[in-house]
């Protein structure tokens, strides 16, 4: 039986390219970059090299890049780090009701701390209104963290409209991008964005490495205590190997990028269509236009999406029910909550596919006919 991988929003495959690099690295590079010897300094121009790549991918320039663990350190040195260091300007924060958990959870430890948070709502498609930004954004907010592209439903927030009111506030403007990322182009200057949140993993790179970009004259508390890497901004040993792999994976996505966006639009389509031809009931959770064309979720009519996932997974196919972060959870998606209230069914009938790479078009038409008979068939058992 083929198994045919739609859960990339999750976490994505490395490329082969990736994986022949850091194998590489890890054979031949296995100094510590901090030394100053020639083992140390071939390391270090690892990092130097990948730095400049980083930051040249969203036009910026090397010295504002910190390594990091991977998205939830990047979202938490960000919020956290940025709040602590800069209390005395003020203590309001603004985020949204669907954001990662890596950001929601910062921003619950940060009210803990004293801070006060306004999570903005969002309309029946996940964005946020501008009219609701504009009454919460106040004289002494610090902090606006809002993130490009949602991980569950795809929806896209107006970042250049939020960036563009921000301008000659005292709040800075954080993202997680860690979807958007190798997907859309992304120029934190054009954005106005000055803190920004990325993981490898979802990019086709290696688990365990992400960045956070700083921009120049934001400083931020420490959350890690030890060493002096990373400019004295985060210590520990950097991961080399996991860093060339970084690299590797972001150069392939940049080369890529129209590319993909293009593709994945078709296969989403192409799913659709299929979905569409077979007669069952569904309904789209979010937008297709204003969206990350690699998401797509759907609501199913007379399913559960327990029964769906395992019938899904024994026809060979993986999706979710939403972020991967939350898997076992038996609360309903926060995204959708926000969305469309506590009693909506769509709560307990949803069902997230993201496309990728080594999709193909015959793989995507096949999901989607498997997926319309466990449908049919789960709609008509819950009729009995």
């Amino acid at each position: 039986m083929e198994r045919i991988y739609l859960d990339h929003a999750a976490t994505t495959p490395m490329h082969p390219d990736v994986l022949a690099e850091m194998v590489k690295v890890m054979e031949a590079e296995f100094g510590n970059p901090s030394s100053i010897h020639h083992f140390g300094r071939e390391a270090r121009k690892i990092l130097d090299d990948t730095r400049d790549e980083l930051a040249k991918s969203i036009g910026t320039k090397g010295n504002n890049i910190i390594f990091t663990s991977g998205g939830t350190e990047a979202d938490n040195l960000a919020i956290i780090g940025y709040a602590e260091n800069n209390r005395s300007k003020g203590q309001h924060i603004i985020t949204t009701q669907v954001e990662h958990h890596a950001v929601l959870h910062s921003c619950e430890e940060l009210e803990k701390r004293g801070f006060e948070v306004t999570y903005l709502p969002v309309d029946e498609h996940g964005q946020i209104s501008m009219e609701s930004f504009k009454k919460a954004l106040r004289d002494d907010t610090i902090l606006v963290t809002i993130m490009y592209g949602n991980n569950e439903v795809g929806t896209i927030q107006p970042i250049t409209e939020i960036g563009q009111m921000l301008a000659g506030h005292q709040a800075v403007f954080h993202t997680d991008a860690v979807q958007a990322y190798g997907i859309e182009k992304l120029d934190v200057d054009e954005l106005k964005i000055d803190l920004l949140s990325v993981s490898a993993h979802k990019i086709n790179g290696p688990k365990g490495i992400g960045f956070l970009y700083i921009r120049d004259g934001i400083k931020l508390a420490r959350q890690l205590f030890g060493g002096e890497q990373e400019r004295k901004r985060r210590a520990g040993t950097e991961n080399v190997a996991a860093i060339a792999g970084f690299r590797k994976a972001v150069q392939l996505s940049q080369k890529e990028l129209e590319t993909k966006r293009s593709f994945y639009n078709d296969l989403r389509n192409l799913f659709i269509d299929k979905i569409q031809m077979s007669g069952i009931s569904f309904q789209l959770n979010g937008l297709l236009d204003k969206s990350l064309p690699h998401i797509l979720n759907l609501s199913f009519p007379g399913t559960n999406v327990e029964a769906m996932l395992v019938n899904l997974d024994l026809s060979g196919i993986a999706a979710s029910s939403g972020s991967a972060c939350t898997a076992g959870s038996i609360d309903p998606s926060h995204v959708l909550v926000a969305m469309f209230g506590k009693e909506d069914d769509k709560l307990t009938n949803s069902i997230r596919f993201s496309f990728g790479l080594h999709n193909t078009r015959e793989q995507i038409e096949k999901a989607a006919e498997d997926t319309a008979k466990i449908v049919r068939r789960l709609a008509k058992n819950s009729q009995v």
